[in-house]
């Protein structure tokens, strides 16, 4: 069996708002050896697959600074200080789509968004029946165009590649597996 490293100091270098990133030393518990490693520390986070009454799921389409390009993607964002993962996906479908619903939310998976070095999780949901009732409210330099799209070709988006966001990805191979469509 594998042994977790024992934690030795843990020093933040530096506070980049969404992450702080820390050093981190560790001792391997039989090998002895000692090592550095970088952990970025984040809130952790929460997207949703909104799906209207017509069966259609809401993809947005919103430009991301890391890779300088538009994306499709589903609503998510940082689940805020003392917010349960449910209400921070609910929150972020209504303010990034204006969408919502009467129906409960569907948990559909938790997933660790890269572990090697980020230490959050990801929770995904699905909301069924949801329908315009709210306008939609971005955080600062938001901007995001909400394109409702029949499941199936959801799934030809993702086989072209043109939905490629790894944890978008995810959340539709829980929603797939799930709910098969």
């Amino acid at each position: 069996m594998i042994p977790i490293w024992e934690t030795i100091t843990k020093k933040e270098l530096i506070d980049l708002k969404i992450f702080k990133a820390e050093l981190v030393t560790r001792k391997h518990s039989v090998l002895g050896k000692t090592s550095n490693f970088v952990v970025l520390n984040s809130a952790n986070w929460a997207n949703i697959i909104p799906v209207t009454k017509q069966g259609e799921i809401l993809l947005i389409e919103q430009f991301r600074q890391g890779t300088n390009s538009i994306t499709l993607e589903i609503p998510g964002g940082l689940i805020e200080n003392g917010e349960q993962p449910i209400e921070a996906a609910r929150r972020e479908c209504i303010e990034e789509t204006g969408y919502s619903s009467d129906k409960e939310l569907e948990l559909l998976g938790i997933s660790l968004p890269n572990p090697a070095f980020l230490n959050n999780k990801c929770y995904t949901f699905a909301w069924f029946d949801v329908e315009k009732r709210h306008l939609q409210n971005f955080d600062e330099n938001e901007e995001i165009n909400v394109i409702p799209t029949p499941v199936n070709e959801v799934k030809q988006m993702l086989l072209e590649g043109k939905i490629n966001h790894s944890i978008i990805t995810t959340a539709f191979f829980y929603f797939f597996l799930k709910y098969g469509f």
